[in-house]
């Protein structure tokens, strides 16, 4: 088959929610979504099949990577097994993918579902993303960075990186899988702060200023189709060295082309953060 044919690229049309003009300060809430201070502006985008590119998306070119993982963990709805087992895992990869000196797990896993599933809203954080978003601003990777600093290590960090390793537990087809947009496609005038307030029931509310974005039509998007249980991907949510990608833009979206009657798609997500520190 000629080289031109053979990686042909499939293109599929999801609609995503970008920001539009706002007089407000954005808010929105992992909860209770009837609160959320959001002015959305809908837009029909082109999204790539990244698992068809012939150059597989890296870390250091678009943000974003797809990999081979498999984990020891039975049942990621057992908080217990996760935290046991998922951890030291998800920090191994890391510091495999980044080379980096040190990684930190920083919070359990989020488990999502699909609007479709019964469990999506039923948990804490559960249903997914349908808003373009970066997970955390500068100035809260630099808070959370120091937070969780390894205090066993007393020379300077020299670089630090957060990622999102998201994994999908459901059997592919996936229903709504996760859009990402390259970061080398993102503009400084694209992005708008926005608080992230996290609302469980009983407890005191806690916020962090998150970014949401502006549409622009120089984005390209991707997603991975038909992922497995056995995969992950890894993205970058912000990266303290400006030589290397700074953040990547992600939603959830309605894949178009997945057939009726598939099972909603479930998903985990890790939060890590890679140290680089003076030698």
């Amino acid at each position: 088959m000629p080289a031109s044919t053979a990686f042909a690229t499939r293109i599929v049309a999801g609609q995503v929610n970008y920001i539009g003009p706002m007089s407000a300060r954005p808010r929105y809430y992992a909860n209770d979504h009837s609160r959320d201070v959001l002015a959305l502006d809908p837009r029909v985008i082109q999204i790539e099949d990244a698992r068809d590119r012939a150059a597989p998306a890296s870390l250091e070119r678009e943000g974003f990577t797809l990999v081979a993982h498999k984990s020891a963990v039975a049942d990621f709805r057992s908080p217990d097994e996760v935290a046991r087992t998922h951890p030291a895992e998800i920090e191994r990869l890391a510091l495999a993918l980044s080379g980096a000196d040190r990684a930190i797990v920083t919070s359990a896993g989020i488990l999502r579902f699909s609007e479709s599933s019964p469990d999506s809203g039923r948990l804490n954080n559960s249903r997914p993303a349908r808003f373009i978003h970066i997970d955390i601003s500068d100035p809260t990777a630099r808070a959370f960075a120091e937070r969780s600093r390894p205090k066993d290590i007393d020379r300077p960090v020299r670089r630090f990186a957060h990622y999102n390793v998201w994994r999908v537990l459901s059997s592919p087809p996936q229903d709504v899988p996760l859009a990402l947009c390259d970061a080398r496609s993102l503009s400084p005038p694209d992005l708008m702060e926005a608080d992230a307030v996290f609302d469980v029931p009983g407890k005191p509310e806690w916020s962090f200023e998150g970014l949401l974005i502006h549409y622009n039509p120089n984005h390209r998007w991707s997603y991975f189709s038909n992922m497995s249980r056995d995969e992950a991907l890894v993205f970058k949510t912000n990266d303290s060295d400006p030589a290397h990608p700074h953040h990547v833009p992600h939603t959830a979206f309605n894949d178009p082309t997945c057939p009726p009657g598939v099972a909603p798609r479930a998903s985990i997500e890790m939060r890590v953060i890679c140290y680089w520190f003076d030698r």
